[in-house]
């Protein structure tokens, strides 16, 4: 019905299209679905289907652009381990290929219409709230994709998206397992809590436990091994001053962004639909409609009593504005065939019979060229800087290869030879925290042949250049240097210990009947969740055994991160006394179908795992 896939594309769809479309698939590149003619070697073969190294090669730059493009400034490309990366991509595209495979067999389909509904509402796609193709154009194309290729893989993945929701939302729970769950998720605890604390003041160090502490572990005292490097920068930014923007290129981008705007219609529409009526009676139940709103009926009244779309019935069959390609083609061409306040003829789609009306025609709002002036200059100028920017980098990258130092290619470029701190490996401020730096810093090639790095990418909008200028090796640090912080940490391992003997003998003697010194603390009616207590404090109590019928408590032990350790004496375990209202229940079903519909989706993936003949190259 055409109200409610509009209404579902502007609701869960179109919050998720993005979501799942660009972050998702662009984070496991499946760009090379399309391109697999460009190389014949394959890394897999899933049931003799085959995953060329280009696809690989695709994806794997795809999950880096995008991550770049989310994370901004934030992106540091060297937080990425190659080898992982390229292994999450190849089993994304085999697990792709499977699930792709086992919804084409169960014969999951999505329509074009649906498909363009889907792309037509997509906020990301649109400007002032409406459909931009430009826009659209510009998104996918940062993402890698042409028209076609994104409508190809945006069909796959609701393909796998039905599939995914047919077995998830199969799953289903039993009263009794509700009751369970809730039982034990809403069961309190009353217990007591005496806390013997690491004393690190009352525990002595020996020197000879110094002496032998810093020979064991003579590597962690070890002063780290450092570089001092010398860099040039190049940004993005440092080129929008130096590119003009000519009236011509911002005329024509105007009249085109223009040109996309388009009137918008307003439908109402009386639907009667072809499923359990056959067509030939859903036709001439219409056309009984049709009568009655000749002879001066209400449009509205009748698509209250008559329409089966929920989604406007209510409304008097009201759908509210929309521009071209929102609705199916058959309906669209009979809307912009009327005048305002027609009705059309019986009109057939894919979802019944339609009697439309046009309530309304809104003329598109065309905004000034002064008004659109900044933005479309923004655009251009941002154009001209993305390509001066990469033409620069690829300069400096030469540059840099050819000098043997940095001093040529800051010159050619018209930029400064910057200067680090010494770091270690462990990197440092500025640029020293980027790994990317590190690794090259480090690198055999920087560090021992004295070369220029290669290019380096700090983010998407600047780009570095280093050499070593200083390299200092570890040295060992003398024992004067270290003593201060072995003595703390022997003193913190040593009271840990003796509190958590100290805290066992407690606890022996509780279990024999005994009584033992000191201060508990008393919690009543403590939940799992219980603010103020330890989360390991909580964890260990819900794990003690119920108390004996008798009333004796149960006694159990936790160390704690700072070495206390906390003697817990567990006296009772309340169960729920009221019973669950309709909400509670309902939300508690909703939370374990859930769970347990993912983990039956997760076991069909690996099913479908293990079945399959999937060879890595």
């Amino acid at each position: 019905m055409l109200q409610n896939i509009r209404d579902n594309s502007q609701g869960l769809i179109a919050k998720t299209i993005i979501g799942v479309i660009v972050v998702l698939l662009a984070l496991t590149g499946f760009d090379a679905i399309f391109n697999a003619a460009g190389n014949k070697q394959n890394v897999a073969e899933v049931n003799g289907d085959p995953i060329s190294r280009y696809d690989l090669e695709q994806a794997v730059n795809m999950q880096r652009r995008q991550l770049a493009q989310q994370l901004g400034r934030d992106f540091d490309a060297s937080m990425l381990d190659d080898k992982l990366l390229r292994e999450a991509a190849l089993n994304g595209l085999v697990d792709r290929m499977l699930l792709l495979h086992a919804a084409r067999e169960a014969d999951f389909a999505f329509s074009t219409q649906a498909l363009d509904q889907l792309i037509l509402q997509t906020p990301e796609f649109q400007v002032d709230g409406k459909f931009d193709a430009a826009r659209f154009d510009q998104v996918i194309q940062q993402m890698g994709y042409s028209r076609l290729q994104f409508r190809q893989l945006l069909e796959q993945e609701m393909l796998i998206g039905q599939l995914r929701a047919g077995i998830s939302g199969t799953g289903f729970v039993t009263d009794q397992q509700v009751d369970n769950f809730a039982r034990l998720e809403m069961q309190t605890r009353d217990f007591d809590a005496l806390t013997v604390p690491a004393a690190t003041d009352a525990v002595q160090v020996t020197d000879e436990e110094i002496q032998a502490h810093y020979q064991e572990y003579s590597d962690r005292y070890r002063s780290p091994e450092q570089v001092v490097l010398e860099y040039v920068e190049l940004s993005k930014d440092a080129f929008f001053d130096q590119v003009e923007v000519d009236e011509k290129a911002l005329q024509a981008l105007y009249e085109k962004q223009v040109a996309n705007l388009a009137e918008q219609r307003r439908a109402a529409h009386i639907l009667i639909e072809t499923g359990e009526l056959s067509d030939e009676q859903a036709k001439a139940k219409l056309e009984e409609v049709a009568k009655r709103l000749q002879a001066g009926e209400s449009f509205a009244d009748l698509a209250k009593e008559f329409s089966q779309d929920p989604g406007s019935a209510s409304e008097g069959g009201d759908l509210g504005y929309a521009g071209p390609g929102v609705y199916d083609p058959a309906f669209e061409e009979a809307l912009y065939a009327l005048q305002e306040g027609e009705v059309s003829q019986p009109v057939k789609t894919e979802f019944g019979w339609h009697l439309i009306k046009l309530l309304g025609v809104q003329s598109p709002e065309v905004p000034t060229l002064e008004s659109m002036k900044p933005q479309l200059m923004r655009e251009l100028k941002a154009q001209q800087v993305e390509q001066r920017f990469v033409e620069a980098s690829k300069q400096l990258e030469d540059s840099a290869f050819e000098s043997s130092d940095l001093a040529q290619p800051a010159q050619e470029l018209g930029l400064k030879v910057e200067t680090t701190p010494a770091f270690g490996r462990e990197g440092g401020e500025g640029i020293a925290a980027n790994r990317q730096v590190l690794q090259a810093a480090f690198s055999d090639e920087v560090l021992v042949d004295g070369a220029n790095s290669a290019l380096i990418e700090l983010d998407p909008d600047t780009v570095v250049v280093v050499r070593v200028k200083q390299h200092m090796q570890p040295e060992q640090r003398p024992l004067d240097e270290v003593r201060e912080s072995i003595v703390e940490q022997l003193r913190k391992q040593k009271a840990a210990e003796q509190a958590r003997q100290n805290g066992e003998a407690m606890l022996a003697k509780l279990r024999e009947g005994g009584q033992v010194d000191g201060k508990w603390e008393t919690h009543e009616a403590a939940t799992r969740a219980q603010d103020g207590i330890a989360p390991a404090v909580l964890q260990t109590v819900f794990r003690m055994p119920r108390p004996a019928e008798g009333g004796s408590p149960t006694f159990a032990g936790q160390s704690l991160d700072n070495g206390d350790y906390v003697v817990l004496r567990l006296k009772g375990v309340n169960e729920p006394e009221q019973a669950l209202s309709d909400e509670e229940r309902r939300n508690y079903r909703r939370f374990l179908a859930s769970r347990i519909g993912q983990q039956d989706f997760e076991s069909f993936r690996k099913k479908e795992q293990a079945e399959a003949e999937i060879e890595r190259f």
